[in-house]
């Protein structure tokens, strides 16, 4: 690494750090200014998230939501390194891989996600199905393909969280199992969607109950086993038989950054300015799950996918003005509506004056993820296939 040119190291290829780095190739850097750009993941494919899904009802194949870092950085000028992040020194400004490679930066992007706390409950670790990445869907996937070869009369599912993750992972596993699916929605609150619109939990109480799902609201789980969960409703505790525990709550910041010396709020995400740069440490940009943030009026902003995707057009903005000595920018959140699958050919969809549900919201719902796309070259393929493939399933019958 030259003194002329710079190496910004984003760490995480989620929707924070791989948008980052799509945008910093994308931007107007003079010749002798541009800079080297590395993204460092563990994995070797980014994942599309709000997508992952479709993904156990068939709907969806794995290429479409899950491709490649090196196909999509092709042509970008961007340099995929598959690894895991051992250490971060600060001082010395160099990031440690497990290994042993080390990467020294000039500008350094903290985008490595939450991970699903297992911990909180006995057993959870050990007998619960986190939802979060590929791997997580290609465990559940493969027990429930054993579970549906089995003799078993009744699949007895229950799924731990009535967030939006919970609701369409409760919903789309009522479609694919059908009558054989015996299924619980088990909500430490007295309502699903407790931060969501009215006519978004209205709309998916009406899906869930249509799917025969039973919601276990005010309840708390004690503990699982290998075959029964024990929950706590009213200071009464009851132990119930079950072949699947899919555990859907809360996050937690990895163990390597809360391992920095730098400023972390109570939940050990790093506290930045509003410039989305970590306190006392300008060179340092964090963002999504990890970052600990409030927008230019001083609101909070949730950790959600949509405000990772905002916030890595500023963080790659003010990564260009601070190597090429121009204004910052204070991040501005627009929230743009939420959507959420209730199942196959449906959704709902809220927003910017909009309430939509049924099978028009899950049309909608595509198009717009199908934008958001980390690349145009993806999009197309994506957009195309999913024009073609109806076709071609029709043609086979």
């Amino acid at each position: 690494m030259t003194e002329q040119t710079p190496r910004i190291c984003i760490l995480g290829g989620g929707f924070g750090g791989l948008y980052t780095a799509l945008r910093l190739s994308q931007l107007p850097w003079e010749n002798d200014e541009k800079p080297e750009i590395v993204l460092v993941d563990q994995s070797d494919r980014f994942i599309f998230t709000p997508l992952l899904y479709e993904l156990l009802t068939g709907e969806l194949q794995t290429w479409e939501i899950a491709p490649p870092f090196v196909e999509l950085l092709q042509n970008t000028g961007v340099r995929f390194c598959q690894g895991i992040v051992s250490g971060i020194d600060t001082e010395e400004k160099k990031v440690q891989l497990q290994d042993n490679t080390e990467i020294p930066y000039d500008r350094l992007v903290l985008a490595l996600g939450g991970e699903t706390p297992l911990d909180i409950v006995p057993g959870a670790r050990y007998y619960a199905y986190p939802f979060r990445n590929l791997t997580d869907v290609y465990r559940l996937e493969q027990r429930l393909r054993v579970l549906e070869a089995s003799a078993a009369d009744k699949i007895r599912v229950a799924v731990v969280g009535g967030g939006y993750s919970g609701v369409e992972l409760a919903c789309k596993l009522a479609d694919r199992l059908g009558d054989r699916g015996r299924f619980r929605l088990i909500e430490v609150n007295d309502q699903i969607l407790r931060t969501s619109p009215e006519f978004n939990r209205e709309a998916a109480t009406k899906a869930l109950t249509a799917k025969k799902v039973f919601l276990d609201l005010e309840t708390k789980v004690e503990s699982i086993e290998e075959e029964t969960i024990s929950l706590e409703y009213k200071n009464q505790v009851d132990t119930i038989p079950v072949d699947l525990v899919i555990w859907t709550v809360g996050t937690k910041v990895a163990p390597v950054v809360k391992s920095m010396d730098l400023q972390h709020n109570q939940r050990g995400q790093i506290t930045t300015n509003q410039t989305l740069q970590v306190v006392e440490h300008p060179e340092i940009f964090a963002l999504g799950d990890l970052a600990d943030c409030c927008d230019a009026e001083g609101q909070q902003v949730p950790a959600t996918a949509q405000v990772a995707f905002q916030q890595a057009d500023y963080t790659a903005w003010n990564i260009w003005a601070s190597l090429s000595d121009r204004p910052l920018l204070p991040f501005r959140y627009q929230p743009l509506g939420e959507m959420m699958a209730l199942g196959k050919d449906n959704a709902t969809l809220t927003g910017l004056g909009i309430k939509l549900d049924g099978s028009f919201a899950y049309l909608a719902r595509r198009l717009a993820y199908l934008y958001r796309m980390p690349t145009l070259d993806h999009q197309l393929k994506v957009g195309f296939n999913w024009l073609v493939r109806p076709i071609i399933d029709t043609l086979s019958q």
